[in-house]
């Protein structure tokens, strides 16, 4: 069988695997059909265009696929296959954190910094906007995630633009509500404070809170945290949990989907599901004034969670038949494994029992018009 044909014979395939994975996903009857309209099956629609194989005819073929659709297959094809990256940059498609990586420079100047981060391209795809944050606290906790958010904003960029002051207070809100951070304004700030390196956000260990705020820079900082607090929402970094400053290039940051530029900063937010809005379903705790050790010696799990870690466990992954299996590490929320029900996608409804007797009836259907289809004559031979 030719390799163009074989590929015809796995996209078909794959196909009708998504289009079943679609059915359980949106908890709904659909029909599968061939990759030529044909109901019932794929052999007939297969059969039909085999005798032309040429691009044109190839693009026929698929023509009706959907992106989403199109994009699964053409990651299946074996004749074409790559890795998927999740948006990180050639190059980082494979990284180990048990050690952290260098470039072999210890410290870059800020020139070599910048150079550095001018080399990685801004993601391509647009940046989803976040659900407004609405902050419901007691007079006290209110008072003091006030006084912590303004702090993240005066003091990691109290002469930046509106727009690079406004980004940093969503990002200390978007922590709040990603299941990997603490669930206080202060806590998600305070985070790491206690450790001599490692803190999330530098001025709370390197010694800038010794010195006293300017009033006028302090007031608009409270202003951007105030508007923060009451549901004013950064569209233009999206769901970003992390920044830095352009004259730095930090050994983690090509590890994330670089989203914008505001200022002299740089954010990004996690890959794959859990750096999109979905992900973040974390609610607010309160506990503003008394945040627990693990908080204040915590670790980010995504940027250092991986760092001298122990904990690895292997995954196996089937899509349309083919099997692979992963030796990842196992994930961490503030410095414990993190617990999530098995076959539950983060940020997806699961399908009701009703539902999914919905879906195996459909498919059975699908299964039975397939097995009594005729299997087509072979074409005769060219005399």
């Amino acid at each position: 069988m030719s390799g163009k044909l074989k590929t015809i014979f796995a996209m078909t395939a794959r196909r009708l695997a998504f289009c079943a994975l679609v059915a359980s996903t949106l908890a709904s009857s659909v029909a599968c059909v061939s990759v030529r309209g044909a109901p019932n099956g794929h052999a007939r629609g297969v059969a039909a265009v085999s005798g032309d194989l040429s691009d044109i005819g190839l693009g026929a073929l698929i023509a009706d696929m959907d992106p989403a659709m199109l994009a699964l297959a053409r990651r299946h094809d074996p004749g074409g296959r790559s890795a998927d990256t999740w948006g990180r940059p050639v190059g980082w498609a494979s990284l180990d954190l048990t050690t952290a990586p260098d470039l072999g420079i210890s410290a870059p100047d800020a020139q070599t910094a910048r150079e550095l981060n001018a080399l990685r391209p801004f993601a391509t795809s647009p940046v989803r906007p976040m659900r407004p944050f609405m902050l419901q606290a007691g007079p006290l906790d209110a008072e003091r995630a006030l006084q912590c958010l303004t702090q993240a904003v005066y003091y990691e960029g109290a002469r930046e633009p509106m727009k690079g002051q406004q980004a940093i207070a969503q990002v200390v809100l978007n922590r709040l509500r990603h299941p990997a951070y603490p669930k206080s304004v202060c806590g998600v700030v305070y985070q790491g404070s206690a450790r001599t390196t490692g803190c999330q956000f530098s001025f709370t260990c390197d010694g800038s809170l010794k010195w006293a705020p300017e009033p006028g820079l302090w007031a608009q900082a409270q202003s951007v945290a105030r508007r923060a607090l009451a549901g004013f929402v950064m569209r233009e970094v999206g769901p970003a949990t992390h920044y830095h400053a352009d004259y730095v290039a930090p050994y983690w940051a090509p590890t994330l989907v670089k989203l914008k530029r505001e200022g002299l900063h740089i954010f990004y937010r996690w890959t794959g599901p859990w750096g999109e809005p979905p992900a973040f379903t974390g609610r607010y705790a309160g506990g503003e004034a008394s945040l627990a050790q693990s908080v204040l010696e915590g670790l980010d799990a995504r940027t250092q969670g991986l760092l001298n870690a122990s904990r690895l466990r292997t995954v196996t992954l089937s899509v349309g038949g083919e099997t692979r299996q992963y030796t990842v590490a196992e994930p961490s929320i503030n410095g414990a494994p993190a617990v999530r029900p098995r076959g539950v996608i983060p940020g997806r409804r699961q399908p009701t029992a009703e539902e999914i007797a919905t879906i195996n009836a459909s498919l059975a259907t699908m299964e039975r018009d397939m097995a009594s289809e005729p299997t087509p004559a072979p074409t005769p031979a060219a005399p």
